[in-house]
């Protein structure tokens, strides 16, 4: 298990009050969502194993036949057995001219007890050579680690940058450079695993990382191989003088460790880390937590197939957290927001769950001040999505929803504590960003596959380019194609609908992954025990100004 650090004696749990749900699972609004649920599962696995299945058998059965191991089956063999490994980002390029999952593995494992952010080319795809996607996915990695204090271990064996695509990775990717001395600089440990080719710009992962493994006669790490060097100099050599295990274990010194074999390389790796003496340095959790009263197995039945239709996600809650015990903040007040604590897998929590969908004036007042009760007490926040945004129309504007709305916004953007968000339904318009979307960089952020997020719904945004066209030729008096702006509605649907899915949406990093429903509550608790690597320390104000 992860080491935490020891908080001295813990408070028993409180009493769990009679758990209540109103779930019939019996009925045929429930079967259906739940089918629906099922279908869009499929579809998800289907793509998670295009990633699985990297270049395709002939690229991987080539890799094999070299008597190299897969990015995956490295991994297994480098984390602890039997412990789960949270993959980040499986779909990125998802809908791009480029291999779904972007040739690289991301993700967080114990390794020797420690959680470690864990990246790993994928070789059997274009020899592991970086497209614009790959960067964009390591970066989200070294993102999380930096944010966690997570040690980073790469395994690394790759050609570079994918040279056709170079003009969208060289300037942006020296940022990688850039987070790998960050990392070093604040104290988190950062170990490469060379297992081939590490040459160009990869040969600086190595060259930047605190501590390196390279394997007899595989590894290859050099700026330019034998025919650039040819070209350059019109010197003669090869790869293992130029650039081999041997020589920069025992020549250039850039090898602080010489394998004989990736097993060894491995069994090295978790050595190293084992050696880290790696710290928690939050809280820790509530030792023997209670699971959930109500099944997780129902969460794929509770959220309807029409947004539109609202569901309770006390529902939710219910399945996910410990003993299914929530206790609501301002119940009556605001109601289409709960606000309340919990635990989850041990750790206190505190959730914002949008119940109605559309957010009003005191819901946002309310979530403001349940937001610096959480900084208050240094608990982490959850925020679980399913909201059209904030209320529009007259008697809403006269009565302050812009201020109170970024009242919310204020609190979320300034607040301290680690956040994570789900995407469960809906996440339109600023109640996006009031629920704490990507650009408010949520530690972690995932969606169901029921999740939608845009500007707005698509029938509504169908609808106002309609009425815009139509007050426009009404201004210029001209008669309006009634067949015209019905062919635009349908297209426009079409095409915000295909834009708000979250596979389009997963496949661009807007999040770090789409998830089975009933692995919530595993997700949710990898992260949490994550998250706790750093300090969990909040705002003490600092929120900037509260306009009244």
């Amino acid at each position: 298990m992860p080491r935490t650090v020891d908080t001295g004696p813990q408070h028993p749990a409180p009493s769990p009050p009679e758990t209540r749900t109103a779930v019939d699972t019996a009925s045929p609004e429930y079967l259906a969502n739940r089918e629906a649920a099922l279908a869009r599962l499929a579809e998800l696995d289907a793509e998670h194993a295009k990633a699985i299945g990297g270049g395709g058998p002939k690229y991987v059965d080539r890799h094999r036949g070299r008597g190299k191991l897969l990015a995956r089956e490295r991994i297994e063999l480098l984390i602890d057995p039997d412990t789960p490994f949270l993959e980040l980002s499986p779909l990125a390029a998802w809908g791009s001219d480029y291999p779904v999952g972007a040739s690289m593995v991301t993700g967080i494992g114990v390794i020797e007890g420690t959680e470690c952010l864990i990246t790993a080319n994928d070789p059997t795809v274009r020899g592991g050579a970086s497209n614009p996607w790959t960067l964009k996915k390591a970066l989200r990695a070294n993102e999380i680690a930096f944010a966690n204090r997570l040690p980073v271990v790469s395994l690394v064996e790759s050609g570079g940058a994918d040279l056709p695509s170079q003009k969208e990775i060289f300037i942006p990717g020296g940022a990688l450079f850039r987070d790998l001395t960050r990392l070093s600089a604040a104290g988190i440990p950062t170990v490469a695993v060379v297992f081939g080719n590490s040459t160009a710009g990869g040969a600086y992962i190595p060259g930047m990382s605190d501590h390196v493994v390279m394997v007899r006669e595989r590894s290859k790490v050099f700026l330019g191989g034998p025919p650039l060097v040819k070209m350059a100099t019109g010197e003669e050599s090869d790869d293992e003088s130029l650039g081999g295990a041997q020589m920069h274990a025992r020549t250039s010194g850039l090898a602080d460790y010489f394998a004989v074999d990736e097993p060894d390389a491995l069994r090295t790796a978790r050595r190293i880390v084992a050696r880290l003496g790696w710290r928690k340095q939050g809280p820790a959790p509530r030792q023997n937590p209670v699971p959930p009263r109500c099944a997780e197995e129902e969460l794929l039945g509770l959220v309807p197939g029409d947004l539109r239709t609202p569901f309770d996600p006390r529902e939710v809650i219910a399945r996910v957290v410990d003993g299914s015990v929530f206790d609501e903040f301002k119940p009556l007040y605001g109601p289409s927001l709960a606000t309340g604590w919990a635990e989850l897998h041990g750790y206190p929590v505190g959730i914002l769950a949008n119940a109605q969908g559309v957010l009003f004036s005191a819901e946002s007042q309310k979530a403001a001040q349940f937001i610096q009760l959480a900084n208050q007490r240094d608990i982490p926040l959850l925020f679980l999505h399913n909201t059209t945004g904030y209320m529009v129309g007259r008697e809403y504007e006269q009565g302050g929803i812009i201020k109170h709305g970024a009242m919310m916004i204020n609190a979320v953007a300034n607040s301290r504590v680690p956040h994570i968000s789900v995407l469960l339904g809906a996440s339109y318009g600023a109640g996006h960003y009031g629920m704490c979307g990507r650009a408010f960089e949520p530690r972690f952020l995932f969606a169901w596959p029921s999740a939608k997020s845009a500007v707005m719904g698509p029938a509504q945004l169908a609808g106002v380019l309609s009425i815009v066209a139509r007050q426009s030729a009404a201004a210029q008096g001209r008669p309006y194609d009634e067949e015209a702006d019905a062919g635009l509605r349908a297209m426009v649907e079409q095409q915000i609908e295909s834009e708000s899915l979250p596979m389009f949406l997963s496949g661009r990093l807007y999040d770090d992954g789409v998830i089975d429903p009933r692995d919530t509550r595993t997700v949710l608790g990898l992260c949490l025990s994550a998250i706790h690597s750093a300090p969990v320390e909040g705002a003490r104000g600092g929120f900037g100004v509260f306009r009244m």
